[in-house]
């Protein structure tokens, strides 16, 4: 018992220390000095960015926090706001580090232009007093293009869960919490007030606690107790930093692609640059709330190969466990839908008693649920029929089942299958007794090997595509009867 004791405290310390052991070795415990602000890596990116052909320069009167939203606690909230109040600042730093862009002083525009008002009534009075000409004030630097937007929204727990273990005293927690910031930013013509484009990103915040805790009495009237644990909670401003910084990305490389502004750069790296941000803007629409990837995945036809384990269930007690093996192909009617073939060479037998070899022929229709996924279940259902090797007895029967694949590539998937198989007839294993007909029972393992494009995930498009596909028969049958009817001499 005390063995297991101590692996206990051991394995929870693996599990719960070592992956955060980072963060808890370097804790806090004398006083810092001020330092330059992190880095971010996408402020890193826009600083290595290719240069423009000319800097636009843009002005950014306000970009606010709408969210109207307080700091979240667990007794409710605070009259602190959830995020930062400075995020023009950010933004400004941003537009600095791409290069892209000139940004002007418009946030606080009215002490710009107070400042300028005392410089000119100065320099008024010392061309009073010494007779002297002063140079003019040079006028302002004027937007062609106003960023305009704002953090849109902050929701707060939109994932929140944890892991905890506890043994004879000994015990340790994990938990954590996601919150969301959602920003968007626009630009926006200041000769035509066209909006030029939008670009709308989201960044989560992640918050992190873990501890762990031994409480036990090690002898009489002696109690040991330990505590340990920290919690990690992502800075809110570097978060609104990385999303900032992300959407002016974003807004640089989309105004390269609709020729609102060119770069310095040779084309094929605005070219590469342009594809590699399309791909990533087409797996983000295609990403779902909680990081799931939704994209078609699964060719239009497959063939796949399974080997396990069968086991009868007939009127012989003492099953055993004996090969199987199957082969077959796939045909899908659309992505959640599919009817598939095989074929199946596998043995039943029990203890001493019954051992023979079988063939069967499957007819299955198969439901997957999240086609659009790599790891997805499926259900399947069907008839077929299984004869004796010697093909002395043939049987009807009906099957059902369910499984799991996972898309290791994008043309292979690995898959766990369980069947259950009723035959119509009582004499599988040789002998009729009792009221129920034999059964018998596949596990099995195999791989899936997929076929031509995967079917798009729009109803239309497949609606549309099986409309052209008739079409294109129609057209083809109609062309040979064209060249057929050519061929026939006329009376």
């Amino acid at each position: 018992m005390r063995h297991t004791f101590y692996q206990v405290i051991v394995i929870l310390s693996c599990i719960l220390l070592l992956p955060r052991c980072g963060a808890y070795f370097n804790q806090p415990i004398t006083i810092e000095q001020a330092r330059i602000g992190e880095d971010t890596e996408i402020s890193q990116k826009l600083r290595n960015f290719p240069l423009p052909v000319e800097p636009v320069v843009v002005g950014v009167y306000k970009f606010r926090d709408q969210t109207g939203q307080y700091k979240p606690t667990d007794a409710g909230s605070t009259f602190s706001t959830a995020v930062t109040q400075g995020a023009t600042t950010i933004l400004i730093k941003a537009l600095e580090d791409s290069k892209w862009f000139v940004p002007i002083e418009r946030e606080n525009l009215s002490n710009l232009l107070n400042e300028r008002n005392i410089i000119r009534s100065t320099r008024k009075e010392y061309r009073k007093n010494k007779n002297t000409s002063e140079p003019q004030l040079p006028p302002l630097l004027y937007a062609g293009i106003i960023l305009e937007g704002g953090i849109v929204s902050y929701d707060s727990n939109i994932i929140t869960g944890g892991l905890g273990a506890r043994y004879f005293g000994v015990g340790g927690s994990t938990q954590y919490r996601q919150d969301r910031i959602t920003v968007y930013l626009r630009a926006v013509s200041t000769s035509s007030g066209k909006i030029l484009k939008t670009v709308y990103v989201s960044k989560t915040v992640l918050s992190q606690a873990l501890d762990a805790s031994f409480f036990r009495y090690v002898k009489f009237s002696r109690l040991f107790e330990a505590e340990t644990g920290f919690t990690k909670n992502e800075p809110g401003q570097i978060a609104v930093s990385e999303a900032i910084g992300k959407a002016v990305e974003g807004l640089i490389i989309e105004g390269i692609e609709d020729k609102l502004w060119s770069s310095k750069a040779a084309p094929e790296k605005i070219a590469a640059m342009i594809t590699e941000y399309n791909a990533e803007k087409n797996e983000a629409q295609n990403t779902g709330l909680y990081e799931r990837y939704f994209k078609e995945r699964r060719g239009e036809t497959a063939v796949f190969g399974n080997g396990g384990v069968a086991l009868i269930s007939g009127d012989y007690n003492n099953s055993n466990i004996s090969y199987s093996a199957r082969a077959g192909g796939k045909w899908y009617l659309n992505p959640y839908l599919n009817v598939n073939a095989s074929l199946n060479k596998f043995e039943l037998r029990n203890e001493q008693t019954f051992s023979e070899g079988f063939n069967a022929v499957d007819i299955n229709t198969e439901l997957v649920l999240l086609p659009f996924e790599k790891l997805t279940p499926s259900f399947f259902g069907g008839m077929g029929t299984v004869n004796s090797d010697d093909f002395s007895s043939t049987f009807f029967k009906f099957q059902y089942g369910g499984g799991v694949e996972y898309l290791v590539s994008d043309h292979i998937g690995v898959s766990l299958n369980a069947t259950h198989n009723l035959v119509l007839g009582d004499k599988l294993d040789g002998i009729a007794q009792g009221k129920r007909d034999d059964q018998y029972f596949n596990f099995s393992i195999g791989l899936n090997w997929y076929f031509k494009k995967p079917l798009k995930m729009d109803k239309e498009l497949r609606k549309q595509k099986r409309i052209e596909q008739k079409e294109l028969k129609k057209l083809k049958k109609r062309n040979q009867e064209v060249i057929k009817n050519r061929g026939v001499p006329k009376e």
